[in-house]
């Protein structure tokens, strides 16, 4: 990008998409709650929570391109685990997925003004990462959540990865599925990194590409076989980003 063009993108980002972004959160934002509270949190999450994503998505820019949707099938309730390499990724996934989600999310966004409480009362999951049994306590709750075509959304790696490589997996996604004998839908997510990089506000115009791997089944897997499922995920998003070969399930999982 040339000076000139550099220039006239941080002029327009400081001063239309910064604050279109925190406006349109604060107006859809109530939008969503008085919803919610009104007993539609499904329709107000399907509705609003996804032109939000999609406004802020084109307000900066970002192209996403959509890849492997015909291995979906949107009545069927998922585990959805993604690769996270960017706060954009959560425009995309939710502007972009065409799926019923519930996300699982860490306990600090309950206390972003307004999208806190919108989250919540949408029924969106809040787990705290210090307390495992507290985080085990709010997925056990949400699995009643999870049918009726409903998806649940996990990024296994925990955190966002600073460079680009996939990060080992953490094993509570694939617990999930494996007790509600869901399939597993895969889901990788190219470019963000590049458009808006982890801990940096320095957003760039872009295209991402939102890929979706062929799900796994959790048919017959038994609890011990966990480890199995989880390497399985890595190595479908691993391929898709990286066209990295398959680990044939030696490699490391965390827990």
């Amino acid at each position: 990008m040339r000076t000139s063009s550099r220039l006239a993108f941080s002029l327009y980002k400081w001063l239309f998409v910064g604050p279109m972004l925190v406006l349109s959160t604060f107006f859809l934002g109530c939008i969503i709650s008085i919803l919610s509270l009104l007993g539609k949190p499904d329709f107000a999450s399907r509705v609003f929570a996804t032109r939000w994503a999609k406004f802020n998505s084109m307000t900066s820019l970002l192209n996403v391109e959509i890849k492997g949707a015909d291995l979906i099938d949107p009545n069927t309730s998922y585990v959805i685990v993604a690769n996270h390499q960017s706060l954009i990724d959560i425009l995309i996934l939710y502007g972009y997925l065409d799926l019923e989600i519930k996300w699982v999310m860490k306990q600090e966004i309950r206390a972003v003004p307004v999208l806190g409480i919108a989250c919540e009362l949408m029924g969106h999951i809040y787990i705290d990462r210090s307390n495992t049994n507290s985080a085990l306590n709010s997925i056990n709750k949400a699995k009643e959540k999870i049918t009726d075509g409903m998806s649940v959304i996990f990024f296994p790696e925990g955190t966002r990865s600073r460079t680009g490589k996939l990060k080992r997996f953490k094993k509570g996604a694939f617990r999930f599925a494996q007790e509600l004998q869901l399939e597993i839908l895969p889901v990788a997510i190219h470019g963000s990194g590049k458009i808006l990089p982890s801990d940096s506000i320095n957003l760039t115009p872009g295209r991402a590409t939102l890929e979706f791997c062929k799900p796994i089944t959790t048919s017959g897997i038994e609890p011990r076989e966990i480890t199995k499922l989880s390497n399985q995920a890595f190595d479908s998003i691993n391929h898709a980003l990286h066209g990295a070969e398959p680990s044939a399930g030696k490699k490391p999982s965390a827990e």
